[in-house]
Parts: C-alpha cells; structure tokens; sequence
C-alpha cells in the first residue's frame, strides 16, 4: 500500500467574509461537486459566528456563502450528510456556550444551494444530540448512526435513527471510569463497521492518547472506552473506512507534556490501518509549522481520500490523496 499522489488548495484565502473559521465538514455530491462548511466569524464563542459553505466545481470552489446564522448567538460544530435519496442534512450546534448546545437541522434538496428553515434535530434536547463534529455513517442494516457527546460531563454516545434521520434513539453512554483520568475524559468519536452490527469509535481524550471502544448490537451498547497508542492532544480527530475495508486516520499524533491534558495541534497527519484499527502504518505528513492545522474532516470516493482542515484559524484546507492498495 502505498500513496499515488497528494494535492492540497485553500477553500478561500485572504478575502473571506469572517476573521476567524474553524470546523469544517465537507461531502461529495451526485453532480461530483464537492460542498464544506465550517463555522466562521470574529472568533469562536462570538455572537457574530455563522455557519458557512462553499462548493467545489470545475476544478475551483466557490466563495463562501452563509447557510445557517442566530442573531447575537454562536453557531459550532457543523457536519454535512448526503441521504440516498439526494436530500443533503446540514447539522450544526446553536449556544452561547457548550453545555448550553441545541442541534439544529436543515436541509436541501438542491445539492446545498438553498436551505430548510432550521428545526431542532431533537425536539427538547438541550446539550446536543445527533453528530458532535464527525459525519454520521450507514450501517449495513441501514440504520444511521450519529457520533454524538456530551461537554461538560465529557462522555461519548451515539444516535441511532432506523429512518433515514427523521427519528433519533441515544445508546447507552460508552463506559468511561473518570476518577482515573488526568482530565475530564472523551469526546468527538468518529465511527466505522466491520462486520454487520460491530461498530467501532475512536475518541478524542484529555489523556494523550486516543480512546476506542467497540459495540456488537449495531452501536445500542459499548464496552468500556479503552486506550490506544495513538497520540492524541486534545484536538479533533476523524476517520474514513474505503470501499477496501482500508481505515483512513487523519490526526495530529502529538502527545501533551507531562501532566498536561493539550499539546500542540500540528502536524497533522493521516495513516492506515488493513486490520480493523489494531495497527497503524503509512504516515504521511499533510500539514505542519507555526499555529494550528487540526480539525479534520474526512471522507472517501474510490481510492480517494477527501480530506479538510483548519488552517490556523484563517482558512479551510483541502486535500486530496489518492491511495494504492
């Protein structure tokens, strides 16, 4: 296995519609289009901060057009999810603060050119159901399944929609003993199946390492979340299982100093794994230097990987690499 080729652009550069951005999210279209959207605005927790987009078309993208916006309170977290049927979700958090969140939903029917008025994923929810960060994944039965967590309690869940993503039902909480944890725990999962019914999630930690754990019920139960010996910093992660049953991982493999529950968010990096997630091998180097390349999105057509990220705050990253089994 190895890694054909490597191609990295900007979404935007310079002249973008907001000081600050972060969090993209990004899906491939029937058309071949490419849409992302990540939140964006003076800086995060701002009152000012939208949910954005823009569109991938005949080799360019488009300028960033605002999708989603609250007036005076902050927009986070978006992720895209293109249903069977054409209709393309946009979710995304609305609060002042984090504890606070309620996931809000909209749709569109013309590949992301024109939206939905915004409704609670959840009616009641306060806290956030549904994607957290990461895209939702189809399991082989064809049930839907969200990673989703929880801040400030710092534990991992997934939601399970049986149609299509009208409904939503919680799992059980993953099992995590925090008396023994250096911080507050887990959060940000991102999912894969193996086999029908054997789900698998990897965790963003506060413990230097990235958290697995693994369900046989199709993601209704878990077993306790465990450590692996990837590096983790605190930052976003996400994953991407190709059509080969090849796990793609992009990540910053930093570990914080001792006593430290963060480290720094660069380099960021992608490596594979042909055996369920057991090994990791093939590293290759996506970004690094000053400030932050982290955040990462991930998804894959063919021997594509399709990959964005936040590129210092001040723009989206995009990168494609194509890979040789």
């Amino acid at each position: 296995m190895n890694y054909v080729s490597h191609t990295k652009e900007y979404i935007f550069e310079d002249d973008r519609p907001f000081l600050s951005c972060h969090a993209s999210t990004l899906e491939l279209l029937p058309n071949g289009d490419i849409i992302a959207a990540w939140f964006g605005g003076t800086r995060e927790k701002a009152g000012d901060v939208a949910i954005w987009t823009s569109h991938r078309r005949n080799g360019s993208w488009t300028y960033p057009v605002k999708a989603a916006d609250e007036e005076d309170i902050p927009l986070w977290n978006p992720v895209l999810f293109l249903r069977d049927d054409g209709v393309l979700f946009l979710y995304y958090k609305v609060g002042a603060s984090i504890s606070e969140w309620v996931t809000m939903v909209i749709r569109s029917t013309d590949n992301g050119m024109t939206w939905s008025d915004p409704v609670p994923l959840v009616e009641g929810d306060v806290g956030g159901r549904g994607p957290v960060k990461n895209k939702p994944i189809v399991l082989q039965k064809g049930t839907l399944a969200a990673p989703a967590s929880l801040e400030p309690a710092w534990d991992c869940f997934v939601d399970l929609s049986a149609d299509g993503g009208e409904t939503w039902v919680r799992s059980e909480t993953v099992p995590l003993d925090h008396s023994g944890l250096l911080g507050k725990g887990v959060i940000q999962p991102t999912l894969w199946e193996s086999e029908p019914g054997n789900v698998h999630m990897l965790m963003r930690s506060t413990e230097g390492a990235i958290y697995r754990s693994d369900s046989e019920d199709g993601g209704k139960t878990w077993c306790a979340a465990y450590r692996t010996g990837l590096p983790n910093n605190n930052s976003g992660i996400d994953l991407v299982k190709t059509d080969t049953g090849t796990l793609a991982l992009v990540y910053n493999p930093v570990r914080p100093e001792e006593g430290k529950t963060k480290g720094p968010r660069t380099p960021l990096v992608v490596r594979l794994s042909v055996d369920n997630g057991q090994t990791w091998e093939h590293e290759l180097l996506i970004d690094e230097g000053e400030g932050q390349y982290s955040y990462p999105a991930a998804i894959a057509n063919g021997n594509d990987l399709l990959i964005t990220y936040t590129w210092k705050r001040e723009r989206i990253a995009f990168c494609r690499i194509t890979i040789a089994e």
